[in-house]
């Protein structure tokens, strides 16, 4: 995980969420002699600092621990480092905004119960890839995980505001579409495990993140209505606002006969960690993030990650060429597994992401904004899912962002001859 950095890029512990009080090095010496299955393990020391700032993550508290810790039979101590995510405290907003889409309970179970077994079924056609972060500990109590520090072991977080080259992009897909594969897999096994997962950022359950949504989409549709020769896309943006919540919730219903599977729901270049070697080649990627995990199409990850994540050239010219290469993995995949359910073709799998083509819009002119913003003194909850003066304030300020309005210039014209801007009654 990064180190907290202000804009001229240098550590700034102000900006990042205090340390839960509950971490202790009781509770950590509990929680390593369970891993390590060494009862008389003792932690010596441990240090807390914060893992992420501002603007980075909006969801969670991430805390780094260094311990200092002897086990049984050792002559000298050991160093380690983690990673703890854990909920907000004492925050009353974002804990009931929150609330309805159950993200911490959901995180938590699919480091316990699902990974372990996308993981095995992985291992039964010889697949070695590591996916995810190894988990130390799960803490229902409180809303905690406990993973491997990922950047001990060189893996770092790509540049949020430059995107992804093919290289690093592919290896990225080769692993949503083997986590995609697994879980289709494993609910065709174990039938019903979707039915945990049914709120993602649009769903049918709840609306409380339509400030967030609906807000960004009048600040855009103002500002580009200023602008010669795109007023009316901005006036057929600021028309949607009744239906876009809608439109949402239509991305993210599964569509029967087509093939869903467990989406990691928020995937984009801040949810990977890569590790890489000489000239910035990409050697490994590593997924994390699954508070917005949701059963549903495929297609819901492919657009969010092509319209946030990538290089703008790639996002315009080469996008084709990373879609075959994910369908190619994911087919491959479930065939090695000897899924029984009808495998779409190329072409069908295509007609799949057009049916669901409005996150396109809704990742690449709005949500996007957010990712790119380097303006992070606001950057919190409050500012994402407030109504107040504060709240639309930093959500104008978003579009302010030269590279976001060069990137609405380019997708909008396109997005709108697609018809996405429409409305669809």
């Amino acid at each position: 995980m990064p180190e907290c950095r202000n804009s001229n890029n240098i550590p700034n512990l102000d900006d990042c969420q205090q340390d839960p009080e509950w971490l202790t090095k009781d509770f950590f010496q509990k929680k390593l002699r369970i891993y390590f299955k060494d009862p008389s393990l003792e932690v010596i020391s441990m240090n807390l600092t914060p893992a992420i700032p501002k603007g980075e993550n909006y969801a969670s508290v991430m805390t780094r621990v260094s311990v200092e810790y002897i086990m049984e039979g050792d002559h000298e101590s050991r160093n380690g480092s983690y990673i703890v995510k854990s909920s907000f405290e004492g925050d009353d907003f974002s804990t009931e905004l929150m609330k309805p889409y159950d993200v911490f309970y959901k995180e938590m179970k699919i480091y316990q119960k699902i990974i372990p077994k996308l993981n095995a079924l992985l291992k039964e056609i010889g697949d070695t890839d590591k996916m995810f972060p190894e988990t130390i500990a799960v803490e229902f109590d409180r809303c905690a995980i406990v993973f491997e520090d990922l950047s001990k072991l060189n893996f770092a977080m790509c540049d949020r505001t430059k995107g992804l080259d093919m290289e690093h992009a592919k290896l990225c897909l080769k692993k949503l579409a083997k986590m995609h594969a697994t879980s289709a897999v494993l609910n065709e096994r174990e039938p019903g495990i979707s039915k945990d997962f049914d709120r993602g950022l649009f769903n049918r359950h709840t609306n409380n993140y339509s400030p967030l949504f609906v807000g960004l989409l009048e600040a855009c549709g103002k500002l580009v209505s200023q602008w010669d020769d795109f007023k009316e896309y901005g006036e057929k943006m600021l028309a949607l606002k009744p239906k876009l919540m809608e439109y949402g919730n239509q991305v993210f219903d599964p569509i029967d006969g087509h093939l869903n599977v467990l989406t990691h729901g928020d995937f984009w270049i801040n949810n990977a960690m890569f590790n890489e070697g000489p000239n910035e080649h990409p050697i490994d990627v590593i997924l994390l993030d699954f508070q917005y995990s949701c059963w549903g199409s495929p297609a819901i990850d492919l657009h969010y990650f092509f319209n946030t994540s990538l290089r703008e050239e790639i996002r315009l010219h080469q996008q084709d060429e990373l879609f075959q290469y994910y369908y190619n993995v994911f087919a491959g995949t479930l065939k090695a597994l000897r899924f029984k359910a009808k495998i779409p073709s190329l072409h069908q799998f295509l007609l799949h992401m057009i049916e669901k083509s409005f996150f396109a819009f809704v990742s690449g002119c709005l949500i996007q904004a957010i990712h790119l913003t380097e303006q992070t003194d606001d950057a919190d909850f409050h500012a994402l899912m407030g109504e107040d003066e504060r709240a639309q304030n930093f959500k104008s300020i978003v579009f302010q962002n030269e590279k976001v309005q060069k990137n609405l210039k380019r997708l909008l014209p396109m997005f709108d001859r697609k018809g996405l801007l429409d409305h669809r009654d």
